[in-house]
């Protein structure tokens, strides 16, 4: 019998196999793959070939071993398929990368333990959308027409997240318990948003976009940012995350250049610009949210640390001698440690009281961390009864470093400032604030970027001195930004940005005309609203947990009706925040 030779060209490699079986169902066999390798990719929004392929192989696996089975059809829903699915993903992260194991979680109070997001790895080059591959149909057409685009979202299992918050906002189930931290919406190559067609798989968001930039995000967005800008997300936090900080737009554009340059990866785990681009930030509580953002007044952290020296002996005095002795005068921790032993520091090392601390803060070396976290620990009966006005401070304090001990993060709560939002509250954050999640759902809403500076409370990678490049030292505690009672039904959060916009939108049963002339999506947290779009006649419903995407254009004639509750996030090339 004559040979077939199949070439298989997938997941960054090509490989030629010679085998006797027939050419037409090799190719079969390729196709089955090939919509197992998009599935799991879709699934997942996995990077990393090798974690892909080996997935794919054993789930493929799993497909054989039932066909050779006499059970009867799986009859579980798909969602929990896919849930399955998750489960054997964040099993594979573990097998497949190493990251420090994590400690114990405290107990009580402080039961729920924290750890980093596995963030999937970017590609060495942006990964193109699939109407630009070469095996890949042209795209189209989109129906310009249509003035309403149902949305499909990737949702992130970092393992910060909550199992159950987001599935329950959506409706599904997690019977595997694997966590759901986030679920995006936009076309951020990462995790792109997908429009869902009744007649079969539609395109990628980014797709409908680039077929006609102009119609679907209006001119002056187009011409300003040449995509969406933003990038709207729930975020599930049962757990802190990392402490961290954004750069603005000169510091992103000089930084990805930088590491360009210098041939680091975008993949690489030292990498600290993933893109050009600035991630200004607003946060809207949807639950109970706890946060710590920007800097105390230097004279409170102060107080603070000469608490803990009041406490401490021996070296553990000595090393917060240093950090009260930067943060008093301005001097660097090595000029510090000059002047704790009489000598006289250099008048030229004086920089910024706070920047002084944090760098010496930073130097200091783990088993100092774990000293202080068993100081607090062992003391916080006492501590909570001798200062009860900081008792939230020790507690967070007692309760970070039995998760990350060691880490300079532990003493957060002390320089940052706790913040506590309820439901409908929301804070902005511009660039260079250093800032922490620490438990909550919430809406999320950003500028179109994935770049990220740690400063703690990670296993991940920590660059010191980018860090405090990029920071502002100034004294920092955000505004609450509250809804106005009695409550209007549209109501825009204020936020000095060009890229994006967050506004929310409340109904008791009457109808709400949409507002926004930019390019917008629109996800309801809370009952069920009916779109109608007059000039088009289209109509479309959207159930708790679904998001829709409305191109740019006067809509006078959209109107949301029903009970429920929704948040829109907009682009706003105008930086228009005085909307009510």
């Amino acid at each position: 019998m004559a040979k077939s030779d199949l070439r298989i060209d997938i997941l960054g490699t090509s490989i030629t196999i010679s085998t006797d079986e027939d050419a037409g169902y090799l190719q079969t066999l390729l196709s089955k793959y090939r919509g197992a390798v998009e599935n799991i990719q879709r699934v997942s929004g996995l990077k990393d070939p090798l974690k892909i392929a080996v997935l794919t192989g054993f789930l493929l696996c799993d497909d054989l071993q039932k066909a050779g089975t006499t059970a009867p059809p799986d009859s579980r829903e798909s969602g929990e398929l896919e849930q399955l699915t998750l489960g054997m993903i964040s099993r594979l992260e573990e097998a497949l990368e190493v990251s420090p194991p994590l400690p114990s979680p405290p107990q009580g109070k402080a039961a729920e333990e924290n750890a980093e997001p596995q963030v999937p790895k970017a590609p060495v080059s942006p990964p193109r959308a699939e109407s630009q591959r070469a095996d890949a149909p042209p795209p189209g057409p989109f129906h310009a027409e249509k003035r309403l685009f149902k949305l499909q979202n990737t949702v992130k299992h970092f393992t910060w997240g909550s199992p159950k918050w987001i599935p329950e906002l959506l409706g599904q189930k997690n019977i595997s318990r694997v966590p759901w931290a986030e679920l995006w919406m936009g076309v951020h190559p990462a995790g792109p948003s997908r429009v869902i067609q009744e007649d079969g798989k539609g395109p990628l968001l980014s797709e409908l976009i680039d077929s006609d930039p102009e119609s679907f995000l209006g001119k002056e967005t187009a011409e300003t940012f040449g995509k969406l800008p933003f990038l709207l997300k729930v975020e599930a936090a049962a757990k802190p995350l990392s402490i961290q900080a954004h750069p603005n737009k000169q510091q992103a554009e000089e930084g990805f250049l930088r590491e360009n340059r210098e041939g680091i990866p975008l993949d690489a785990p030292n990498r600290n610009y993933r893109d050009a681009n600035h991630k200004p930030e607003i946060l809207c509580a949807l639950s109970s949210f706890a946060a710590l953002c920007g800097f105390r007044d230097a004279k409170k952290i102060i107080e603070f640390l000469d608490i803990l020296y009041s406490i401490s002996e021996d070296e553990l005095k000595n090393d917060l001698e240093c950090l009260l002795f930067a943060l008093e005068q301005g001097i660097p921790v090595e000029a510090a440690v000059l002047g704790t032993n009489g000598e006289t520091p250099d008048p030229s090392a004086e920089e910024n009281p706070l920047r002084a601390f944090l760098s010496g803060l930073f130097r200091l070396d783990a088993e100092t961390f774990k000293d202080l976290g068993h100081l607090i620990k062992n003391e916080l009966l006492q501590l909570e009864r001798d200062f009860p006005q900081y008792k939230d401070e020790w507690y967070l304090c007692s309760y970070l470093s039995g998760i990350y001990p060691g880490d300079p993060g532990i003493l957060a709560p002390l320089y940052l400032n706790i913040i506590e939002l309820e439901p409908g509250q929301a804070i902005y954050l511009p660039a260079g604030i250093l800032h922490a999640y620490v438990h909550g759902m919430g809406i999320e809403l950003m500028a179109d970027s994935d770049n990220v500076l740690r400063g703690g409370l990670t296993p991940k990678h920590v660059d010191l001195n980018e860090l405090l490049s990029v920071l502002d030292f100034s004294e920092y505690k955000p505004e609450l930004l509250n809804i106005p009672e009695p409550s209007p039904a549209y109501f825009t959060y204020p936020a000095p940005v060009r890229d994006f916009a967050l506004s929310s939108m409340h109904s008791s049963g009457g109808e709400i005309a949409f507002r926004e002339k930019e390019a917008a999506i629109v996800i309801l947290t809370k009952g069920s609203a009916a779109v109608h779009e007059k000039e088009s006649g289209q109509e479309l419903t959207l159930n708790t947990g679904e998001s829709v995407f409305i191109p740019a254009g006067e809509k006078a004639g959209l109107v949301f009706s029903g009970t429920f509750t929704a948040y829109v996030a907009a682009a706003a090339p105008h930086a228009d925040t005085g909307r009510r």
